[in-house]
Protein backbone atom coordinates (compact mmCIF):
# COMPACT_ATOMS: atom_id res chain seq x y z
CA UNK A 1 0.00 0.00 0.00
CA UNK A 2 1.35 3.52 -0.79
CA UNK A 3 -0.22 6.92 -0.53
CA UNK A 4 -2.40 7.78 -2.72
CA UNK A 5 -1.71 11.79 -4.83
CA UNK A 6 -5.21 13.57 -6.05
CA UNK A 7 -5.24 15.73 -8.84
CA UNK A 8 -7.91 18.53 -7.94
CA UNK A 9 -10.00 19.43 -11.06
CA UNK A 10 -11.88 22.33 -10.18
CA UNK A 11 -10.13 25.15 -12.28
CA UNK A 12 -11.12 22.90 -15.51
CA UNK A 13 -13.12 19.69 -16.06
CA UNK A 14 -15.10 20.45 -13.30
CA UNK A 15 -16.90 23.56 -14.51
CA UNK A 16 -16.24 22.78 -17.76
CA UNK A 17 -18.43 19.63 -16.91
CA UNK A 18 -20.96 21.21 -15.24
CA UNK A 19 -21.84 24.96 -16.69
CA UNK A 20 -19.91 24.57 -20.02
CA UNK A 21 -16.45 26.15 -18.97
CA UNK A 22 -17.86 30.08 -17.86
CA UNK A 23 -16.10 30.19 -14.43
CA UNK A 24 -13.97 33.30 -15.13
CA UNK A 25 -10.23 34.12 -13.75
CA UNK A 26 -10.94 36.10 -11.42
CA UNK A 27 -13.81 33.89 -9.91
CA UNK A 28 -10.26 31.95 -9.47
CA UNK A 29 -7.45 33.77 -8.54
CA UNK A 30 -8.07 34.59 -4.66
CA UNK A 31 -8.20 31.15 -3.78
CA UNK A 32 -5.54 30.02 -5.76
CA UNK A 33 -2.63 30.89 -2.96
CA UNK A 34 -4.93 28.63 -0.43
CA UNK A 35 -5.21 25.81 -3.14
CA UNK A 36 -1.00 25.16 -3.43
CA UNK A 37 -1.28 24.64 0.33
CA UNK A 38 -2.98 21.73 0.11
CA UNK A 39 -0.79 19.19 -0.91
CA UNK A 40 -2.40 17.96 -4.47
CA UNK A 41 -0.40 16.44 -6.37
CA UNK A 42 -1.53 18.79 -9.31
CA UNK A 43 -3.66 21.80 -9.98
CA UNK A 44 -6.09 20.70 -13.60
CA UNK A 45 -6.28 24.11 -14.34
CA UNK A 46 -5.69 24.62 -18.45
CA UNK A 47 -6.33 23.00 -21.20
CA UNK A 48 -9.46 21.01 -22.30
CA UNK A 49 -12.53 23.68 -23.60
CA UNK A 50 -10.70 26.19 -21.43
CA UNK A 51 -9.03 27.97 -24.26
CA UNK A 52 -12.16 28.16 -26.32
CA UNK A 53 -14.71 29.15 -24.01
CA UNK A 54 -11.98 32.13 -22.73
CA UNK A 55 -11.82 33.76 -26.06
CA UNK A 56 -14.97 32.57 -27.28
CA UNK A 57 -17.24 33.75 -23.62
CA UNK A 58 -15.49 35.12 -21.39
CA UNK A 59 -13.05 38.29 -23.55
CA UNK A 60 -10.36 36.44 -21.68
CA UNK A 61 -6.70 35.64 -22.96
CA UNK A 62 -6.02 32.05 -21.82
CA UNK A 63 -2.62 32.66 -21.88
CA UNK A 64 -2.98 35.00 -19.29
CA UNK A 65 -5.34 33.24 -17.26
CA UNK A 66 -2.10 30.68 -17.31
CA UNK A 67 -0.01 33.13 -16.35
CA UNK A 68 -1.97 34.10 -13.73
CA UNK A 69 -2.59 31.26 -11.98
CA UNK A 70 1.22 30.37 -12.37
CA UNK A 71 2.20 33.60 -10.83
CA UNK A 72 -0.11 32.33 -7.44
CA UNK A 73 0.63 28.54 -7.53
CA UNK A 74 4.20 28.43 -6.51
CA UNK A 75 4.53 24.82 -5.37
CA UNK A 76 1.89 22.93 -6.61
CA UNK A 77 2.20 21.13 -10.58
CA UNK A 78 -0.02 22.41 -12.77
CA UNK A 79 -1.38 20.66 -15.03
CA UNK A 80 -3.79 20.47 -18.57
CA UNK A 81 -5.31 18.27 -21.23
CA UNK A 82 -4.18 17.96 -24.89
CA UNK A 83 -5.77 16.29 -27.63
CA UNK A 84 -3.01 14.83 -29.65
CA UNK A 85 -3.05 16.37 -33.01
CA UNK A 86 -6.05 18.27 -32.04
CA UNK A 87 -4.11 20.38 -29.29
CA UNK A 88 -7.14 22.41 -28.31
CA UNK A 89 -8.97 22.50 -31.27
CA UNK A 90 -11.56 20.06 -33.55
CA UNK A 91 -9.02 19.37 -36.69
CA UNK A 92 -5.58 18.02 -36.68
CA UNK A 93 -3.12 20.59 -37.13
CA UNK A 94 0.76 20.14 -38.69
CA UNK A 95 3.32 19.13 -36.60
CA UNK A 96 4.95 22.47 -36.17
CA UNK A 97 1.35 23.94 -34.77
CA UNK A 98 1.53 21.28 -32.29
CA UNK A 99 4.92 21.78 -30.92
CA UNK A 100 5.17 25.46 -30.69
CA UNK A 101 1.54 24.79 -28.62
CA UNK A 102 3.55 22.88 -26.55
CA UNK A 103 6.79 24.65 -26.36
CA UNK A 104 4.50 27.55 -25.17
CA UNK A 105 2.32 25.57 -22.97
CA UNK A 106 5.42 24.99 -20.83
CA UNK A 107 6.92 28.37 -21.29
CA UNK A 108 3.91 29.90 -19.32
CA UNK A 109 3.45 27.51 -16.61
CA UNK A 110 2.22 23.96 -17.44
CA UNK A 111 4.35 21.37 -15.78
CA UNK A 112 2.19 18.05 -16.75
CA UNK A 113 0.54 17.43 -20.38
CA UNK A 114 -2.04 15.06 -20.91
CA UNK A 115 -2.11 13.89 -23.77
CA UNK A 116 -5.05 11.50 -25.69
CA UNK A 117 -6.60 11.04 -28.83
CA UNK A 118 -10.38 9.89 -29.43
CA UNK A 119 -9.25 7.12 -31.53
CA UNK A 120 -6.32 5.99 -28.97
CA UNK A 121 -4.16 5.71 -32.53
CA UNK A 122 -1.18 6.16 -30.50
CA UNK A 123 0.25 8.01 -34.34
CA UNK A 124 -1.58 10.55 -33.25
CA UNK A 125 0.17 11.81 -29.90
CA UNK A 126 3.56 11.39 -31.09
CA UNK A 127 4.28 15.01 -31.80
CA UNK A 128 2.64 15.92 -28.79
CA UNK A 129 4.53 13.48 -26.74
CA UNK A 130 8.09 14.25 -28.41
CA UNK A 131 7.32 17.66 -28.04
CA UNK A 132 6.51 17.67 -24.23
CA UNK A 133 9.59 15.58 -23.59
CA UNK A 134 12.02 17.69 -25.76
CA UNK A 135 10.35 20.90 -23.45
CA UNK A 136 11.27 18.77 -20.49
CA UNK A 137 7.53 18.71 -19.36
CA UNK A 138 5.91 15.69 -18.05
CA UNK A 139 3.88 13.30 -20.61
CA UNK A 140 1.09 11.84 -19.03
CA UNK A 141 -0.35 9.74 -22.28
CA UNK A 142 -3.99 8.87 -21.77
CA UNK A 143 -6.59 5.78 -22.60
CA UNK A 144 -9.85 7.20 -23.52
CA UNK A 145 -11.95 4.45 -21.75
CA UNK A 146 -14.89 2.86 -23.20
CA UNK A 147 -16.61 -0.64 -23.75
CA UNK A 148 -17.14 -2.79 -26.85
CA UNK A 149 -16.21 -6.21 -27.99
CA UNK A 150 -12.94 -4.47 -28.89
CA UNK A 151 -11.56 -2.64 -25.59
CA UNK A 152 -11.19 -5.13 -22.96
CA UNK A 153 -8.64 -4.70 -20.52
CA UNK A 154 -6.15 -6.72 -21.97
CA UNK A 155 -6.33 -4.24 -25.02
CA UNK A 156 -5.96 -1.20 -22.93
CA UNK A 157 -2.71 -2.76 -21.07
CA UNK A 158 -1.07 -3.28 -24.22
CA UNK A 159 -1.89 0.02 -25.63
CA UNK A 160 -0.66 1.30 -22.22
CA UNK A 161 2.95 -0.58 -22.70
CA UNK A 162 3.22 0.99 -26.17
CA UNK A 163 2.32 4.69 -24.47
CA UNK A 164 5.26 3.89 -22.36
CA UNK A 165 7.64 2.72 -24.76
CA UNK A 166 6.62 6.33 -26.71
CA UNK A 167 8.34 7.92 -23.85
CA UNK A 168 5.15 8.85 -21.48
CA UNK A 169 6.04 9.54 -17.78
CA UNK A 170 1.93 8.29 -16.60
CA UNK A 171 -0.30 6.99 -18.03
CA UNK A 172 -4.43 7.97 -17.60
CA UNK A 173 -6.82 6.24 -17.68
CA UNK A 174 -9.34 8.72 -19.00
CA UNK A 175 -12.85 8.05 -18.57
CA UNK A 176 -15.01 10.61 -19.72
CA UNK A 177 -18.11 8.74 -19.57
CA UNK A 178 -18.32 7.18 -16.11
CA UNK A 179 -18.39 4.11 -17.78
CA UNK A 180 -15.75 1.73 -15.86
CA UNK A 181 -17.48 -0.45 -13.06
CA UNK A 182 -15.88 -0.47 -9.96
CA UNK A 183 -14.42 -4.47 -9.87
CA UNK A 184 -13.58 -3.64 -14.04
CA UNK A 185 -11.17 -0.48 -12.47
CA UNK A 186 -10.03 -3.29 -10.06
CA UNK A 187 -9.07 -5.30 -12.43
CA UNK A 188 -7.50 -3.13 -15.46
CA UNK A 189 -5.57 -1.08 -12.92
CA UNK A 190 -3.81 -4.29 -11.78
CA UNK A 191 -3.51 -5.09 -15.47
CA UNK A 192 -1.70 -1.69 -16.35
CA UNK A 193 0.44 -2.10 -13.31
CA UNK A 194 1.40 -5.16 -14.59
CA UNK A 195 2.30 -4.06 -18.00
CA UNK A 196 4.37 -0.43 -17.22
CA UNK A 197 6.31 0.35 -14.74
CA UNK A 198 5.18 3.78 -14.45
CA UNK A 199 2.80 5.72 -12.52
CA UNK A 200 -1.31 4.99 -13.17
CA UNK A 201 -3.93 7.85 -12.77
CA UNK A 202 -7.62 7.76 -13.15
CA UNK A 203 -9.88 10.47 -14.26
CA UNK A 204 -13.64 9.58 -14.16
CA UNK A 205 -17.16 11.42 -14.18
CA UNK A 206 -19.74 11.00 -11.79
CA UNK A 207 -22.58 10.72 -14.48
CA UNK A 208 -23.54 7.35 -14.04
CA UNK A 209 -23.32 7.30 -10.24
CA UNK A 210 -20.66 5.19 -10.30
CA UNK A 211 -17.69 7.29 -9.80
CA UNK A 212 -16.79 7.32 -5.84
CA UNK A 213 -16.88 3.25 -6.18
CA UNK A 214 -14.77 3.01 -9.01
CA UNK A 215 -12.29 5.30 -7.41
CA UNK A 216 -11.73 3.34 -4.23
CA UNK A 217 -11.43 -0.31 -6.46
CA UNK A 218 -8.74 1.61 -7.85
CA UNK A 219 -7.25 2.60 -5.00
CA UNK A 220 -6.93 -0.78 -3.33
CA UNK A 221 -5.84 -1.86 -6.99
CA UNK A 222 -3.22 0.29 -6.63
CA UNK A 223 -3.44 3.03 -8.97
CA UNK A 224 -1.14 5.77 -7.90
CA UNK A 225 -2.79 9.05 -8.56
CA UNK A 226 -7.00 10.02 -8.98
CA UNK A 227 -8.84 13.07 -10.36
CA UNK A 228 -11.57 14.81 -7.59
CA UNK A 229 -13.41 18.01 -7.42
CA UNK A 230 -13.27 19.93 -4.31
CA UNK A 231 -17.53 18.90 -3.14
CA UNK A 232 -19.07 22.29 -4.22
CA UNK A 233 -17.55 22.09 -7.85
CA UNK A 234 -18.41 18.04 -8.06
CA UNK A 235 -20.65 14.99 -9.26
CA UNK A 236 -23.16 14.90 -11.60
CA UNK A 237 -21.22 15.30 -14.91
CA UNK A 238 -18.21 16.45 -12.62
CA UNK A 239 -15.76 14.55 -10.79
CA UNK A 240 -16.27 12.41 -8.03
CA UNK A 241 -16.00 15.17 -4.36
CA UNK A 242 -12.50 14.91 -3.02
CA UNK A 243 -13.31 15.46 0.62
CA UNK A 244 -15.25 12.68 1.32
CA UNK A 245 -12.70 10.11 -0.75
CA UNK A 246 -9.81 12.03 1.34
CA UNK A 247 -11.97 11.06 4.52
CA UNK A 248 -12.21 7.73 3.59
CA UNK A 249 -8.63 6.96 2.94
CA UNK A 250 -7.65 8.83 6.24
CA UNK A 251 -5.53 6.41 8.56
CA UNK A 252 -5.22 3.82 5.97
CA UNK A 253 -2.20 2.54 3.76
CA UNK A 254 -3.54 4.97 0.96
CA UNK A 255 -3.69 7.87 3.07
CA UNK A 256 -3.66 11.32 0.93
CA UNK A 257 -2.22 13.53 3.82
CA UNK A 258 -4.38 16.54 2.79
CA UNK A 259 -5.81 18.30 5.34
CA UNK A 260 -9.95 18.63 5.52
CA UNK A 261 -9.64 22.12 7.13
CA UNK A 262 -7.51 23.52 4.14
CA UNK A 263 -10.05 22.08 1.67
CA UNK A 264 -12.87 23.63 3.85
CA UNK A 265 -11.27 26.90 2.70
CA UNK A 266 -11.41 25.68 -0.95
CA UNK A 267 -14.95 24.82 -0.61
CA UNK A 268 -16.24 27.61 0.92
CA UNK A 269 -15.02 29.63 -1.57
CA UNK A 270 -16.51 27.72 -4.80
CA UNK A 271 -19.74 27.07 -2.95
CA UNK A 272 -20.99 30.74 -3.41
CA UNK A 273 -20.05 30.52 -7.13
CA UNK A 274 -21.67 27.46 -7.62
CA UNK A 275 -25.04 28.59 -6.25
CA UNK A 276 -23.97 32.11 -8.51
CA UNK A 277 -23.93 29.66 -11.91
CA UNK A 278 -27.16 27.83 -10.76
CA UNK A 279 -29.37 30.81 -10.01
CA UNK A 280 -28.22 32.21 -13.45
CA UNK A 281 -29.08 28.73 -14.89
CA UNK A 282 -25.67 27.97 -16.52
CA UNK A 283 -25.71 25.45 -13.79
CA UNK A 284 -28.64 23.22 -14.74
CA UNK A 285 -29.63 20.90 -12.48
CA UNK A 286 -30.54 18.19 -14.51
CA UNK A 287 -26.35 17.55 -15.30
CA UNK A 288 -26.56 17.08 -11.30
CA UNK A 289 -28.43 13.67 -11.29
CA UNK A 290 -27.40 10.63 -11.69
CA UNK A 291 -27.98 9.21 -15.13
CA UNK A 292 -27.34 5.71 -15.55
CA UNK A 293 -28.37 5.61 -18.97
CA UNK A 294 -24.78 7.09 -19.90
CA UNK A 295 -23.82 2.83 -18.90
CA UNK A 296 -26.27 1.75 -21.79
CA UNK A 297 -25.83 4.81 -24.44
CA UNK A 298 -22.16 5.99 -23.55
CA UNK A 299 -22.83 9.48 -24.50
CA UNK A 300 -21.08 11.79 -22.36
CA UNK A 301 -22.72 15.29 -20.21
CA UNK A 302 -21.56 17.29 -22.97
CA UNK A 303 -22.84 15.24 -26.11
CA UNK A 304 -26.03 15.05 -24.61
CA UNK A 305 -26.37 18.91 -24.26
CA UNK A 306 -25.53 18.99 -27.88
CA UNK A 307 -28.44 16.32 -28.91
CA UNK A 308 -30.78 17.97 -27.35
CA UNK A 309 -30.02 21.29 -29.19
CA UNK A 310 -29.72 19.42 -32.53
CA UNK A 311 -32.80 18.48 -31.67
CA UNK A 312 -34.56 21.24 -30.50
CA UNK A 313 -33.57 23.45 -33.57
CA UNK A 314 -34.89 20.71 -35.77
CA UNK A 315 -38.21 20.93 -33.79
CA UNK A 316 -37.95 17.23 -33.19
CA UNK A 317 -37.29 17.37 -29.55
CA UNK A 318 -39.90 14.23 -29.36
CA UNK A 319 -36.84 11.90 -31.14
CA UNK A 320 -35.09 12.30 -28.29
CA UNK A 321 -35.29 8.39 -27.27
CA UNK A 322 -34.82 7.19 -30.69
CA UNK A 323 -31.65 9.56 -31.00
CA UNK A 324 -30.05 7.78 -28.17
CA UNK A 325 -31.16 4.39 -29.11
CA UNK A 326 -29.42 5.18 -32.23
CA UNK A 327 -26.11 6.10 -31.17
CA UNK A 328 -24.59 3.20 -30.17
CA UNK A 329 -25.83 1.34 -33.57
CA UNK A 330 -23.82 4.49 -35.90
CA UNK A 331 -20.54 3.89 -33.55
CA UNK A 332 -20.81 0.00 -34.24
CA UNK A 333 -21.01 1.07 -38.06
CA UNK A 334 -18.24 3.69 -37.80
CA UNK A 335 -15.74 0.81 -35.50
CA UNK A 336 -16.79 1.79 -32.01
CA UNK A 337 -14.73 4.91 -31.67
CA UNK A 338 -14.73 5.98 -27.70
CA UNK A 339 -16.82 8.89 -27.87
CA UNK A 340 -15.34 11.90 -26.71
CA UNK A 341 -14.19 15.63 -28.68
CA UNK A 342 -14.44 14.98 -31.58
CA UNK A 343 -16.05 11.96 -32.11
CA UNK A 344 -18.84 12.40 -29.37
CA UNK A 345 -19.89 14.97 -31.62
CA UNK A 346 -19.38 13.27 -35.10
CA UNK A 347 -21.60 10.32 -33.71
CA UNK A 348 -24.40 12.86 -32.00
CA UNK A 349 -24.35 14.61 -35.07
CA UNK A 350 -24.85 11.69 -37.31
CA UNK A 351 -27.26 9.87 -35.21
CA UNK A 352 -29.97 12.57 -35.22
CA UNK A 353 -29.15 12.79 -38.86
CA UNK A 354 -30.24 9.52 -39.15
CA UNK A 355 -33.54 9.61 -36.90
CA UNK A 356 -34.69 12.97 -38.27
CA UNK A 357 -34.67 12.18 -41.97
CA UNK A 358 -36.19 8.98 -41.23
CA UNK A 359 -33.08 6.92 -43.25
CA UNK A 360 -30.07 5.73 -41.65
CA UNK A 361 -27.65 7.39 -43.32
CA UNK A 362 -29.81 9.08 -46.27
CA UNK A 363 -27.93 12.62 -44.98
CA UNK A 364 -24.47 12.12 -43.97
CA UNK A 365 -22.04 15.19 -42.39
CA UNK A 366 -18.71 16.14 -43.54
CA UNK A 367 -17.36 15.30 -40.19
CA UNK A 368 -18.80 11.30 -40.55
CA UNK A 369 -17.46 10.82 -43.66
CA UNK A 370 -13.93 12.53 -42.91
CA UNK A 371 -13.90 9.58 -39.71
CA UNK A 372 -14.69 6.66 -41.74
CA UNK A 373 -11.96 7.66 -44.60
CA UNK A 374 -9.63 8.14 -41.75
CA UNK A 375 -8.89 12.09 -41.15
CA UNK A 376 -9.14 11.51 -37.71
CA UNK A 377 -7.02 8.40 -37.62
CA UNK A 378 -7.61 4.69 -37.22
CA UNK A 379 -11.03 3.33 -35.87
CA UNK A 380 -10.48 0.57 -33.10
CA UNK A 381 -12.78 -2.08 -35.11
CA UNK A 382 -12.28 -2.54 -38.63
CA UNK A 383 -14.92 -1.10 -40.65
CA UNK A 384 -16.52 -2.76 -43.09
CA UNK A 385 -15.88 -2.53 -47.15
CA UNK A 386 -19.57 -2.50 -47.65
CA UNK A 387 -20.34 0.76 -45.30
CA UNK A 388 -17.47 2.48 -46.02
CA UNK A 389 -18.68 2.40 -49.99
CA UNK A 390 -22.03 3.83 -48.27
CA UNK A 391 -20.79 6.37 -46.91
CA UNK A 392 -17.57 7.64 -48.99
CA UNK A 393 -18.50 5.80 -52.47
CA UNK A 394 -14.93 5.50 -54.41
CA UNK A 395 -13.07 7.77 -52.76
CA UNK A 396 -9.60 5.88 -51.52
CA UNK A 397 -9.25 5.91 -47.44
CA UNK A 398 -6.54 7.21 -45.56
CA UNK A 399 -4.21 4.85 -44.10
CA UNK A 400 -1.24 7.10 -43.18
CA UNK A 401 -0.82 9.52 -39.90
CA UNK A 402 -3.45 11.86 -40.94
CA UNK A 403 -0.66 14.88 -40.16
CA UNK A 404 1.44 13.06 -42.27
CA UNK A 405 -0.38 15.03 -45.35
CA UNK A 406 -0.41 18.36 -43.57
CA UNK A 407 2.12 21.41 -44.94
CA UNK A 408 3.67 23.07 -41.91
CA UNK A 409 1.31 26.14 -41.23
CA UNK A 410 2.85 28.06 -38.82
CA UNK A 411 4.91 30.74 -40.59
CA UNK A 412 1.72 31.09 -43.19
CA UNK A 413 -1.17 31.63 -40.00
CA UNK A 414 1.39 34.28 -38.56
CA UNK A 415 1.77 36.44 -41.59
CA UNK A 416 -2.48 35.93 -41.69
CA UNK A 417 -2.68 37.23 -38.35
CA UNK A 418 0.35 39.97 -38.24
CA UNK A 419 -1.51 43.01 -37.51
CA UNK A 420 -3.30 41.45 -34.36
CA UNK A 421 0.12 40.06 -32.81
CA UNK A 422 1.19 41.51 -29.03
CA UNK A 423 2.50 38.35 -27.89
CA UNK A 424 3.85 35.08 -29.63
CA UNK A 425 1.06 33.29 -28.32
CA UNK A 426 -1.49 34.92 -30.58
CA UNK A 427 -0.42 33.24 -33.64
CA UNK A 428 -1.64 30.08 -31.58
CA UNK A 429 -4.87 31.43 -30.69
CA UNK A 430 -5.71 32.25 -34.54
CA UNK A 431 -4.61 28.93 -35.79
CA UNK A 432 -6.95 26.63 -33.26
CA UNK A 433 -10.01 29.55 -33.17
CA UNK A 434 -9.32 31.85 -36.19
CA UNK A 435 -12.71 33.59 -36.03
CA UNK A 436 -13.11 33.76 -32.38
CA UNK A 437 -9.60 35.13 -31.69
CA UNK A 438 -10.10 37.80 -34.31
CA UNK A 439 -12.81 39.19 -32.46
CA UNK A 440 -11.01 38.37 -29.27
CA UNK A 441 -8.13 41.04 -30.86
CA UNK A 442 -10.26 43.13 -32.06
CA UNK A 443 -11.77 43.81 -28.52
CA UNK A 444 -8.98 43.34 -26.67
CA UNK A 445 -7.40 46.25 -28.90
CA UNK A 446 -10.66 48.55 -28.47
CA UNK A 447 -10.80 47.87 -24.66
CA UNK A 448 -6.93 48.93 -24.66
CA UNK A 449 -7.45 52.18 -26.67
CA UNK A 450 -10.32 52.78 -23.88
CA UNK A 451 -8.01 52.72 -21.16
CA UNK A 452 -5.04 54.84 -22.61
CA UNK A 453 -7.46 57.43 -23.87
CA UNK A 454 -7.10 60.62 -22.01
CA UNK A 455 -10.14 62.15 -20.93
CA UNK A 456 -11.96 64.15 -23.21
CA UNK A 457 -11.27 61.49 -25.78
CA UNK A 458 -14.16 59.62 -27.97
CA UNK A 459 -15.03 56.61 -25.78
CA UNK A 460 -15.27 53.61 -28.17
CA UNK A 461 -18.30 51.14 -27.39
CA UNK A 462 -17.32 47.67 -26.35
CA UNK A 463 -19.67 44.84 -26.97
CA UNK A 464 -18.71 41.76 -25.29
CA UNK A 465 -17.84 38.69 -27.33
Amino acid sequence: MSKVKITETVLRDAHQSLFATRMTTEEMLPILSEMDKVGYHSLEAWGGATFDSCLRFLNEDPWERLRAIRNEVKNTKLQMLFRGQNILGYRHYSDDVVEYFVQKSIANGIDIIRIFDALNDARNLKTAIDATKREGGHVQAAISYTTSPYHTNDNFAAYAKQLEEMGADSICIKDMSGLLLPYTAYDLVKKLKDAVSIPIQLHTHYTSGLASMTVLKAVEAGVDVIDTSISALAMGTAQPPTEPIVATLKGTGFDTGLDMNQLDKVCKHFTPIREKYLAAGTLDPKVLKVDVNALMYQVPGGMLSNLVSQLKQAGQSDKLDEVLAEVPRVREDAGYPPLVTPTSQIVGTQAVLNVISGERYKMVSKEFKGMIRGDYGKCPAPVSDEFRKLIIGSEEPITCRPADRLAPELDKLRAECAQYIEQDEDVLSYALFEQVATKFFEYRKAKKYNLDADNGDKELEVHPV
